[in-house]
C-alpha cells in the first residue's frame, strides 16, 4: 500500500512538473499596457496623513517620481551605457558598481557598509529577465515592460545616480502612494484581484505560469482587459501604476546605526493585506529578489 502511495505520488508530481515545463515553454505574450515608461508625476509639497495611525506629515518641497517602475528594457541599457563609460564593472557576469559606505557605530546587530565594490544585480540568476546577447544587454523577448528584478539596493541606487536621480525616500514614497486623505490602497479603501498583482490574483500570467505566477507588465491595471482578464484602472492618487502589488521597491533612507534597507509596497508572492501602502518589509542592501524592483525620484 505504501508502495503504491509512493507511485501515485511520483507520477502526480511527475505530471505536474511537465505541466509547468511546458507552460513556461509558451513564449510571454508582448503586452503593452500604454504606459509611458519615462513619464514622472509631481508630488506637491503639503501635508498628508502617514503610517497605520496616520500621523500628520509634512513633505515641505515638490519633488518627482516615476509614473513606473523601472523596466527590465530600461535597466538593460543602463548596464549597456553604463558598462562602456566604465561607470560600472563586473566580476564574472555580476556588474558591481562603487559606494562610498556608511557611518559606522558598532550599534548591536549592524553590520559594518565600508568604501567598495558593491554587486548590483544577479543577472546569473535563471529568474532575471535579461541576458546577454553578442555584447549587449538587452530584455528578454516578451519581458521588456515588465519591473527589472533581482537587483540589489545598491544597483536600484546605482541605476538613479547614472541618470541624476535618487531612490524616494520612505516618506516621499508613501505620499506618492496614497496621497493626501490616509487611504490604506493607492486606490482606495479596498482591494479586488482586479487591482494589483498579487497572491493568488489570478491575472493572465498567474493562469500561465501556475501557482504565485510572477511580474506583470507595469501599468497592467490600468482598466483594459487582457486575454479575458478585466483590470481595474488603479493608479494612486498622482497617477502612479503599481504602488500595491507587482514588486516590492526599495527605497533611498540610510537610517543610523542598522544597515537595513527598506522596501514598499508588496509583491506578487504577498497577501492583499501585505499591498496596505503603511507595510514595510527590510533587508540588506546586497539582497536581490524576484519579487523586489524600483523607481526612482528627483527634486523638482
Amino acid at each position: 500500500m505504501k508502495k503504491l502511495t509512493f507511485m501515485i505520488c511520483a507520477i502526480s508530481m511527475m505530471l505536474w512538473l511537465e505541466g509547468c515545463a511546458n507552460s513556461q515553454s509558451e513564449p510571454m505574450p508582448e503586452i503593452d499596457t500604454g504606459i509611458d515608461f519615462a513619464a514622472w508625476t509631481v508630488i506637491p509639497a503639503g501635508e498628508f496623513l502617514m503610517g497605520l495611525h496616520a500621523h500628520q506629515t509634512d513633505v515641505v518641497y515638490d519633488y518627482e517620481i516615476m509614473m513606473a517602475d523601472v523596466t527590465n528594457e530600461q535597466f538593460a541599457q543602463f548596464l549597456n551605457e553604463a558598462w562602456v563609460d566604465g561607470s560600472i564593472g563586473f566580476e564574472g557576469a555580476i556588474p558591481i558598481g562603487y559606494y562610498p559606505g556608511d557611518e559606522y557605530h558598532g550599534h548591536e546587530h549592524e553590520e559594518e557598509i565600508t568604501e567598495g565594490m558593491y554587486p548590483l544585480a544577479s543577472l546569473e540568476d535563471p529568474g532575471i529577465k535579461i541576458e546577454l546577447l553578442e555584447k549587449d544587454y538587452s530584455a528578454v523577448p516578451g519581458f521588456g515592460s515588465h519591473p527589472v528584478t533581482l537587483v540589489s539596493w545598491f544597483g536600484a541606487r546605482a541605476y538613479c545616480n547614472y541618470y541624476g536621480w535618487r531612490l524616494p525616500t520612505e516618506i516621499e514614497w508613501e505620499k506618492a502612494a496614497r496621497g493626501e486623505d490616509g487611504r490604506p490602497f493607492p486606490w482606495g479603501n479596498g482591494i479586488q484581484r482586479q487591482n494589483a498583482n498579487y497572491f493568488s490574483s489570478h491575472d493572465i500570467f498567474e493562469k500561465t505560469f501556475g501557482g504565485a505566477g510572477g511580474t506583470t507588465p507595469v501599468g497592467f491595471y490600468n482598466g483594459q482587459t487582457y486575454a479575458g482578464f478585466q483590470t481595474l484602472d488603479s493608479p494612486s492618487p498622482y497617477d502612479l501604476y503599481d504602488m500595491a502589488g507587482n514588486v516590492w521597491q526599495w527605497t533611498g533612507d540610510v537610517y543610523p546605526d542598522q544597515h537595513y534597507r527598506y522596501m514598499r509596497g508588496g509583491s506578487y508572492q504577498n497577501y492583499a493585506y501585505n499591498l496596505r501602502v503603511w507595510t514595510r518589509n527590510s533587508a540588506g542592501p546586497t539582497y536581490a529578489s524576484p519579487s523586489v524592483g524600483f523607481r526612482c525620484a528627483r527634486d523638482n
